[in-house]
């Protein structure tokens, strides 16, 4: 492994904006996407949504889930049992299927560029994947599990869970050098991990059950 991979050019605490949850019926997060209204999340039975202003559950799916969720603007996806499922979010409908790269050991998804990304957790490793195929495009290294992956505008951010302990960290999308790293309190990990679009990350629990709302910092100016 590079030398590079383990020097982080700034690490500070995460700010933790809010936190949602426990959820009736879903005792752990798997995954966890935002559709610009509502923050979805996979949970033990089935896709979930809530509104992020309120905190107040809004659907659920009946769709099998194990890991990471996204959203292309129109569909959702879901990662369970070592495919990708395409869902309408209206019907719950299952409209195609595709493998994921890591045959079961997938964790994070995210949708981007016209692409799905996942993370696939024991490999320490982030793929960018074609969505109508699931033909590997290409592939990121980590020095971390992997457990949730998302972009934030031109930023490649994932979740990882290693030793008890976790944190966020904004890699460099090119050479998966770490940038930033966020650190998180004791006893809070990270399964799952979406942007809003803006200065907030969604990043999902665990068996504790809940999704927390953390602040993304703002690029340094140098």
């Amino acid at each position: 492994m590079d030398k590079h991979r383990d020097e982080v050019e700034e690490t500070q605490p995460a700010e933790i904006l809010r936190e949602y949850g426990p959820f009736d019926g879903a005792a752990r997060i798997h995954g966890v996407t935002y559709d610009g209204a509502r923050v979805w999340f996979a949970g033990d039975e089935g896709l979930r949504a809530f509104d992020p202003t309120s905190g107040e559950p809004v659907r659920t799916l009946a769709v099998a889930c194990d890991a990471g969720t996204a959203f292309d603007g129109r569909h959702l996806y879901q990662l369970g049992g070592g495919v990708i499922r395409k869902v309408d979010p209206e019907t719950g409908q299952v409209l195609k299927t595709i493998p994921a790269p890591g045959k079961g050991d997938d964790s994070g998804l995210t949708w981007a560029e016209g692409s799905l990304w996942v993370g696939e957790y024991h490999a320490r490793r982030i793929h960018r994947i074609d969505p109508e195929t699931g033909a590997i495009l290409r592939t990121l290294e980590s020095n971390r599990f992997v457990t949730g992956v998302t972009w934030a505008q031109d930023e490649l951010w994932h979740g990882t869970l290693e030793d008890g302990a976790s944190d966020l960290r904004r890699l460099d999308p090119v050479d998966g050098r770490v940038l930033v790293r966020l650190t998180l309190p004791e006893g809070v990990s990270v399964t799952g991990l979406e942007s809003d679009g803006g200065d907030v990350l969604y990043a999902g629990g665990g068996t504790s059950g809940k999704v927390r709302a953390v602040r993304r910092p703002r690029r340094s100016r140098r």
